[in-house]
């Protein structure tokens, strides 16, 4: 894929997961899962930075295993997000981007993922810390106050802001489990760990990022993941280059979306989706290991 034309990257908000083991992301335990990975998807949500920072040699390891189109979408430690709250954090802010200085040509999105204490009264702060963040990476933001999904004075100023600085409003689609909800383990605890806010499909710089969740039968879901095809390629269309991560309630069945959702969307704009189909027989796949 080149990258100097608009493309849309295709991730899952993990590289790996017990319940792949017989896919087509299987493989020898020898090899990294995250090479495996890296084989068909282009980019990745890095939930790990949210907890800590990785070792150098963690780094050295996630830049040999994936090729150069690939794409990391990292998040701002909790540490910078939630218990500073963006204030005061210049000293950590230093270590992550010395930390992720190494991976600076494969990083798509540093992603701020705020809490929902966090609200549209709080956007001064929002904008000093904006201003701290060196120019030469990408960002995205997730909010989650009820407040900034008004449609009124304050998320008009919060998009402006969004839209003078680059910074990408990350999209979370939770529509499907929402609105179909099952009583069921695996969705339940879907529930209480997602936000349910309405979907403003707003692109506010070039790498717009959507997040998006399915019921636990995620083929009964794709009446509201069809209409990410047309959005995405108007963006594509615009020279814009999303970013689009596909989700299940245990993401068990991650895989099986993303692929549905890049033939689907490859059928639309032929060559623009960073995405390698598996081959159908899964386990010549597993052989190639």
């Amino acid at each position: 894929m080149p990258l100097n034309t608009p493309c849309c990257f295709i991730g899952l908000p993990q590289w790996n997961h017990p319940e792949w083991q017989d896919g087509p992301l299987a493989g020898n335990t020898q090899h990294h899962p995250l090479g495996r990975y890296a084989r068909y998807f282009s980019s990745v949500e890095g939930n790990t930075t949210f907890y800590g920072l990785p070792s150098a040699d963690t780094v050295a390891r996630w830049l040999q295993e994936t090729p150069d189109h690939f794409r990391f979408c990292f998040k701002f430690p909790q540490s910078i997000s939630h218990l500073a709250s963006l204030r005061n954090c210049t000293d950590e802010l230093n270590i992550l981007f010395q930390t992720m200085a190494p991976l600076q040509e494969k990083l798509g999105l540093l992603c701020l993922q705020l809490p929902e204490t966090f609200s549209p009264e709080q956007l001064s702060t929002l904008a000093q810390f904006f201003q701290q963040l060196p120019a030469d990476f990408q960002y995205s933001i997730e909010v989650r106050h009820p407040d900034f999904f008004r449609k009124d004075d304050r998320e008009k100023a919060f998009n402006q802001l969004l839209l003078e600085t680059g910074v990408n409003r990350t999209i979370f689609d939770t529509r499907p489990l929402f609105k179909h909800p099952r009583d069921d383990a695996i969705t339940r605890e879907a529930l209480s760990a997602k936000p349910n806010l309405p979907v403003h499909a707003i692109a506010t710089g070039q790498f717009p990022m959507v997040r998006f969740i399915t019921a636990l039968d995620w083929q009964s879901s794709q009446h509201y993941l069809n209409p990410w095809i047309k959005k995405v390629s108007q963006w594509l269309d615009e020279g814009r280059s999303p970013f689009v991560f596909l989700h299940t309630p245990n993401n068990g069945a991650a895989p099986d979306v993303a692929h549905a959702f890049a033939n689907k969307l490859e059928a639309e704009r032929p060559g623009q989706v960073a995405f390698i189909r598996w081959p159908d027989h899964q386990q010549q796949q597993s052989d190639l290991f």
